[in-house]
């Protein structure tokens, strides 16, 4: 055999022998992609207090590349198409808003891919309806550091304060509502080197999670002026509305209680002339001429009701009995009212 051709079969060899090698290197890769996402927990929200609450959570995406042992850089290029799409939730939706369950009524949330908290940043998927947009992103990994790369986003979580009206809670105590992910968020990933691939084309992932919200009994209380206006002679009864304002939430039983004022008690009170000295007895209640309205003392009672989320107008009752009258000037009062829930 002559030189010429010995090395004709050299290169022959040589060739088919790197066939082979990149074909074996090829079926060895492990590759894959996982995720783990922190619960995102909305604490002491209240539904009357009109205000949106906020929460976030960390997703960490880890993908894996099989070590390529022996390959030139020069033809390495390892890459992964990641996708993490998020479904409704165990608690479902309502208009625009995911929502959680657990108490009285449905309390609605979202989650976004930043802080703007746009309706375009809504976590979802092309088959979530009202948010087609999932979380997308590229890996690579170079041929010194195959193994492990990781990536996290902070999800934000938000509670619009302004759709929480028949939200309540259950038994007067601070109520749980929570929505479950587990099988809701899905990775899909796909690894590729020098051409793209859609992350579809591969394998998928769970990325379980709950989304948690404490709402809180909470009642607010405002009250007008008793005004009875002016009179000459006490020869007979003096009347006069009022109403105190009373916002809890739904679901919540509450008790209102008043005072027995500055000058006397829950069962007489006394409006006093600070010229003089002198007082004028006059009454409250929480209807026309009925029980006493106080604190529950000296034969006296307090209003109760039952929270809607909304404003609650309740009714104040005054009467001032006939009796001697004083000298003429301004009588006063100061009455301080106190809910219970």
């Amino acid at each position: 055999m002559s030189y010429k051709s010995r090395c004709k079969r050299l290169m022959r060899v040589v060739a088919l022998a790197a066939v082979f090698w990149l074909m074996g290197a090829g079926a060895a890769r492990a590759d894959s992609c996982s995720g783990t996402m922190t619960d995102i927990v909305f604490a002491n929200v209240s539904p009357i207090a009109g205000a949106d609450s906020y929460a976030s959570g960390t997703l960490t995406v880890s993908c894996t590349w099989g070590l390529l042992t022996g390959i030139p850089p020069q033809l390495l290029f390892p890459n992964a198409s990641i996708c993490v799409n998020l479904g409704l939730g165990t608690g479902g939706v309502q208009g625009q808003w995911r929502t959680m369950t657990g108490g009285t009524g449905r309390l609605p949330f979202n989650l976004y891919r930043d802080s703007s908290y746009a309706a375009a940043s809504v976590w979802g998927s092309p088959s979530t309806p009202g948010s087609p947009t999932g979380l997308n992103l590229n890996m690579s990994a170079g041929l010194l550091s195959l193994g492990t790369q990781t990536a996290t986003f902070t999800i934000y979580g938000k509670i619009p304060g302004n759709a929480l009206g028949g939200v309540g809670t259950v038994g007067n105590v601070d109520t749980v509502f929570s929505s479950d992910f587990s099988g809701e968020a899905i990775i899909n990933y796909a690894f590729w080197s020098l051409v793209s691939s859609p992350c579809t084309a591969g394998a998928s992932a769970t990325v379980p999670f709950r989304v948690r919200a404490t709402v809180i009994n909470n009642c607010v209380i405002n009250a007008s002026n008793l005004a009875f206006g002016a009179s000459t002679v006490l020869t007979g009864t003096v009347r006069a509305n009022a109403a105190l304002s009373v916002q809890c939430t739904a679901n919540n039983a509450y008790r209102i209680s008043l005072n027995g004022g500055l000058n006397g008690t829950v069962a007489a009170r006394r409006m006093r002339n600070p010229s003089t000295g002198e007082m004028v007895l006059y009454a409250i209640s929480g209807t026309p001429d009925g029980p006493v309205w106080g604190d529950g003392s000296l034969g006296t009672s307090m209003v109760t009701g039952t929270g809607t989320g909304a404003v609650q107008s309740v009714p104040i009752f005054g009467s001032v009995p006939k009796q001697t009258t004083p000298s003429p000037g301004d009588y006063k009062d100061t009455v301080t009212a106190t809910i219970y829930f």
